[in-house]
């Protein structure tokens, strides 16, 4: 069993912006955050842990989700920050606007995904554990959370933990949130890095399922 961390100081959730969320996310961006190849990692981690007809949270969401092209889910829901961009992502069958930074209490039952999602944005989150703990909440027994990041962000709007630390850093920074916010368990650390390194953007994962039920 790991032990339950200390819990972290508020200094690390320091911001270099701390203007409302709300005003820096209100013009959408119809770009995209890492590059092909490295959205390609992001696809196929998708497809290694992603049932097919399952039920998915894609978390801090945009107009894309990576979910692979070929494999139909059940039902996708988005929560992110820009309704432009969620009303365009052709992938979410529903859609919620809401500042987890303001209100990390997620407007969800208990136990009603499958599985669920942080791509590239695990970065932003003043109060990831919180984030976390209700995710650990929303998910069924066993289910999968996939966190994926890069080296790339919006410096002014990333906390201060992140930069203070490389790659293997925000591995276990984020492993660190996981064994604080508790239900989690089977954390994995990957590089899912695109091949050869510096061809294209690097790609991380940690990758945890909730406690009650895990699978094999």
């Amino acid at each position: 069993m790991n032990p339950t961390p200390p819990p972290l100081p508020d200094k690390f959730f320091v911001r270099q912006d701390e203007t409302p969320d709300a005003e820096f996310y209100h013009h959408p961006r119809f770009v995209t955050h890492i590059d092909d190849a490295a959205i390609a990692a992001v696809t196929q981690l998708y497809r290694e842990y992603f049932a097919p007809d399952s039920t998915l949270l894609d978390l801090m969401s945009s107009w894309v989700s990576h979910l692979p092209a070929d494999i139909a889910y059940r039902h996708v829901v988005g929560l992110g920050m820009n309704a432009a961009e969620l009303r365009a992502n052709p992938r979410l069958n529903a859609h919620v606007v809401q500042d987890l930074n303001a209100q990390p209490t997620l407007p969800f039952a208990d136990q009603q995904f499958d599985g669920a999602s942080i791509c590239v944005s695990i970065d932003y989150l003043t109060q990831p554990v919180a984030v976390l703990r209700e995710l650990a909440r929303v998910l069924r027994p066993g289910a999968p959370l996939v966190i994926t990041f890069s080296n790339r962000c919006f410096p002014s709007k990333a906390v201060a933990a992140w930069h203070a630390l490389d790659d293997r850093g925000h591995l276990a920074l984020v492993r660190q949130y996981l064994l604080a916010a508790g239900g989690w368990q089977a954390i994995e650390l990957l590089d899912r890095s695109p091949q050869p390194p510096g061809h294209s953007d690097p790609l991380f994962a940690v990758v945890a399922r909730t406690n009650a039920g895990l699978m094999p």
